[in-house]
């Protein structure tokens, strides 16, 4: 089957992206998510990756060629991988385990009569639907992370879905967006629930190309198994008066358990000498109340020996603290059942009468329960969104020593210039012109002047960064935050940034961010005063160095010297401030930033202005 490659949209204002370089010539085979060109686009180049594996066959634009978003611009046979894609025959019935772990008696009850209970098999989507299936797989959402938790599918299996049309939500530690499907077709199968954390590449969902799968059973609620095993034919005792009596089953050599290492630093910091913890790690061992020691003492696969989600749920699952008491009497167990004679039903499913086996529980999730306030409170779990926000709150405050310093600046200008001109700009660019790129272009002004406040710290070094990438908190309609970044923004105008901060905090506001969109900022700037906040202390961007706070504007009486006499005068004032990390910025540098920034503001007017 072909699959086409179309130009796609990297933001909500953009039409057209132009291609930079084709990474994959005509003829060559890619894997899925290998990257097969770079695009350049006015916000952002990026690189675009197959969403197939299979053959390239034909490229529809050369480079340099500036393409409209929608075309197509290559075409991918995935005949050739058809074989390797498809997925592996479901192996040979064997015997349920719950047989092999009952007792000796069920061993020796009967033959297993295969045909005995109807087995339900899960039909093949792809041989219903008369189509290719497609895999859809967690996506990359960024260079450091490996998995994506589902939030909520947005089509279910038998639905259609459009090329493009948003499938599922994912959120990860980076951002929250929606995924597309690769094709139009139908939604064969789901394999991962809502809720769950997925590693990146794997396959979550198989859309097929066929005209129908919508009559075939839905796979996933259809099989009752994921394998199509004959139903544990096991001898019925006789109802006994006694059930008890029957073999607890030995609950198959329990592994041994691990003791667990006392600690009791809860509060887990992205670095320990030379271990780091990503923020998924910290996560799931704050809400399991696993302490730092125990992390240190967890052997990491990950890169540079990290720990990772699988490391912490292997450990987890041998993790004891407490040993096991229902397995002691399982030894003393006087004598097995003896069944009358195996029972087969040929219509049903056979049922286990004897007791079942008592197996080893996986470890449950710990959770701290609130129990004070009665019925005059309310526990709300935060969402996944709200933990990373809050674990990189706590990390931030015990990375950087924290130094806020507060300036106030007349803005008044910047005021009568906005008010005169917010009509026509509105009817020109489509959105409101509000305040923030005009703080943005002083804020840059000011970088351009001292740019040791535009560094970020790693380990003993300082990184100077030679552009300046702005990142800008938004606030979410669900209460949270995100901190898009406006790439280069010390080469845009004040157009340029209303163009960036409208674009960037719509798409974040409507959850179709890129992993681009979140990445490389090198200054934050947060405007408290949308609130009506008269200044804030906010908390540094790790890892950057700086955050810069706008409060609200007010009318002030202020006392001006015009023409050697002091006089009383009503001005639009604004507090602003600068927190800067005193590790590497003193207060005489934050200071002199701080400073600059009002001499930026104060100075704008329809003569100074570049729009």
């Amino acid at each position: 089957m072909k699959v086409e490659v179309v130009m796609p949209k990297m933001g909500e204002s953009l039409q057209e992206g132009t291609i930079i370089k084709w990474l994959k010539q005509v003829g060559e085979t890619v894997e899925r998510d290998e990257m097969i060109l770079e695009i350049s686009t006015d916000k952002v180049d990026t690189e675009v990756p197959s969403p197939v594996a299979g053959v390239l066959t034909a490229h529809f634009a050369k480079e340099e060629e500036t393409v409209l978003v929608g075309t197509k611009i290559a075409e991918i046979e995935t005949e050739a991988s058809a074989a390797a894609s498809a997925p592996a025959p479901a192996p040979a019935p064997a015997p349920a385990p719950v047989v092999e772990a009952a007792a000796p008696v069920v061993e020796a009850a009967a033959p297993v009569v295969e045909a005995a209970a109807p087995v339900v098999e899960a039909p093949a989507p792809a041989a219903s639907a008369g189509g290719n299936l497609i895999d859809l797989v967690m996506p990359k959402m960024g260079e450091s992370l490996q998995e994506g938790t589902i939030v909520k599918w947005l089509k279910q299996v038998g639905e259609t879905v459009e090329r493009d049309e948003m499938i599922l939500e994912i959120s990860t530690d980076k951002v929250d967006t929606e995924v597309p499907s690769p094709i139009a077709g139908t939604i064969a199968e789901i394999l991962y629930k809502e809720e769950d954390t997925v590693l990146v590449g794997t396959v979550i969902a198989r859309v097929s190309s066929g005209a129908s799968v919508a009559s075939a059973p839905a796979p996933v609620a259809a099989a009752p198994a994921p394998n199509p095993v004959a139903a544990p034919v096991v001898a019925t005792a006789t109802p006994a008066p006694n059930p008890v009596a029957a073999p607890v089953a030995a609950s198959a050599p329990a592994p041994a358990q691990m003791v667990v290492a006392v600690g009791s630093t809860y509060d887990i910091p992205r670095q320990k000498d030379s271990h780091f913890f990503s923020p998924l790690v910290r996560t799931i061992a704050m809400e399991n109340k696993i302490s730092l020691e125990e992390l240190l003492t967890i052997t990491g696969t990950g890169n540079d020996g990290r720990i990772t989600r699988v490391d912490l749920e292997k450990y987890m699952s041998t993790r004891g603290s407490v040993a096991p008491q229902a397995a002691a009497p399982v030894a003393q167990a006087s004598a097995p059942v003896v069944a009358s004679a195996p029972v087969v039903s040929q219509s049903t499913p056979a049922v286990v009468t004897t007791q079942a086996p008592v197996v080893a529980s996986a470890p449950t999730k710990q959770t701290t329960t609130y129990s004070g306030g009665g019925d005059f409170t309310e526990v709300i779990p935060m969402s996944r969104m709200r933990q990373i926000i809050a674990q990189n709150m706590v990390d931030s405050v015990h990375t950087s020593p924290h130094v806020t310093t507060v300036g106030e600046a007349d803005v008044t200008n910047i005021v009568r210039m906005r008010d005169k001109n917010k009509a026509g700009f509105e009817q020109n660019e489509g959105f409101k012109l509000t305040f923030t790129p005009f703080f943005l272009k002083a804020v840059v002004e000011g970088l351009k002047q001292f740019p040791l406040m535009n560094v970020s710290v790693d380990g003993k070094n300082i990184i100077r960064h030679k552009r300046i990438n702005l990142s800008f908190a938004t606030a979410l309609a669900d209460g949270n935050l995100i901190v898009p970044v406006i790439k280069s923004a010390d080469a845009l105008t004040v157009t340029g940034l209303a163009r960036g901060v409208y674009d960037l905090s719509t798409r974040a506001r409507n959850k179709q961010l890129n992993p681009d969109d979140i990445q490389g900022g090198t200054f934050t700037v947060t405007n408290v005063g949308t609130f009506g906040t008269l200044f804030g202390t906010p908390i540094i961007n790790q890892p950057q160095v700086g955050i810069f706070g706008i409060g609200a504007i007010q009318k002030r009486p202020v006392a001006r010297e015009v023409n050697g006499e002091w006089i009383v005068m009503v001005r639009d004032m604004v507090y602003i401030s600068i927190t800067h990390d005193h590790r590497v910025v003193d207060g005489q540098l934050g200071g002199q930033y701080l400073q600059a920034v009002t001499k930026a503001l104060e100075a704008m007017n329809a003569e100074t202005i570049s729009w």
